[in-house]
């Protein structure tokens, strides 16, 4: 084959033959399926499993299967990770732990596969853990990716909590229920924080306890804020105190620190502009400066 060595086209093969199964995990399913509800005549089931795209049909039975499989063999202690990273990303439907678990081996394979490929030898000590490094980063990149976004998440939560309890707050003061003000919030607020709130009332509307749905939402954040802040609200709940007071009380001490947050920030500014003045804006500025006059005083010494 033109001189291509056997491990190239090996590994060029294992790399083709996981995109399909890289493009299930990431993008997730996306196939068109029937419309739901009732309809008219007998239903055709042939017709029916045809809708459903190649994609779901093929590669979404074996990647269920690989993500079993990974999933036994995978310590509990890992696996409890990634399921609670998943949790601070906000669940996404696209990233099951079956689904990242077998993303996360196929990667490892890959990212082995195509360090070996890059180095060019065959079996030397250095090519042997070049490659088990490239898939221990394939591998922990799925971990990366979860953590980015379960990071970002908590912070819109962070940013966005001040807001939403001085409208529950508000709402509190005027008369309404706690229930009832959260509903409130919900309806009118967008992102995490409202997504979260309105699935502790459809906890509660299903049954379970205030103080249970409120302990899952602090399962499902990491918080310090607005774990503090359920503590207090259960607290309060089980000691008889108004829970109006409670909400005045939690909703200044996270307008302050808030403030002390931004003032922190602020801080920070000077110590991270050390770096890009001394290694990018001085040595251009004395290059301007001083460039002129090194360049005269070396003719006239010449």
């Amino acid at each position: 084959m033109l001189g291509v060595p056997v491990y190239v086209v090996a590994a060029a093969g294992m790399v083709v033959a996981s995109l399909p199964l890289l493009a299930w995990s990431v993008g997730g399913n996306r196939s068109k399926v029937a419309p739901t509800g009732f309809v008219d005549g007998p239903i055709d089931e042939r017709q029916v499993y045809l809708r459903v795209g190649p994609l779901d049909r093929v590669i979404v039975p074996v990647a269920r299967y690989l993500g079993r499989k990974v999933r036994r063999i995978t310590p509990v202690g890992w696996i409890d990770s990634l399921e609670r990273r998943i949790r601070l990303a906000g669940s996404p439907d696209a990233w099951p732990v079956e689904r990242a678990l077998a993303l996360k081996m196929v990667l490892g394979i890959v990212g082995a596969l195509g360090t070996w490929a890059a180095r060019g030898n065959a079996f030397g000590l250095s090519d042997l853990g070049l490659s088990a490094l490239g898939g221990l980063v394939g591998y922990l990149l799925i971990d990366l990716i979860l953590y980015s976004r379960g990071k970002e998440r908590q912070k819109k939560i962070l940013k966005s909590l001040p807001d939403t309890l001085d409208q529950l707050t508000i709402s509190v003061e005027a008369g309404l229920g706690f229930d009832a003000a959260l509903m409130r919030v919900t309806s009118t607020g967008t992102g995490p924080l409202a997504e979260e709130l309105t699935r502790v009332l459809a906890e509660i509307k299903v049954g379970v306890q205030r103080t249970d749905a409120l302990k899952h939402l602090i399962e499902r954040t990491d918080v310090y804020e607005l774990r503090h802040f359920i503590l207090a609200l259960n607290q309060a709940e089980q000691y008889g105190l108004p829970v109006a007071r409670v909400l005045r009380i939690q909703s200044g001490d996270l307008r302050i620190k808030r403030r002390q947050r931004a003032e922190e920030e602020a801080m920070k500014i000077p110590v991270k502009i050390v770096f890009p003045l001394v290694f990018c804006i001085f040595p251009a500025l004395f290059v301007v400066l001083l460039g002129p006059a090194m360049i005269r005083v070396s003719r006239a010494l010449l």
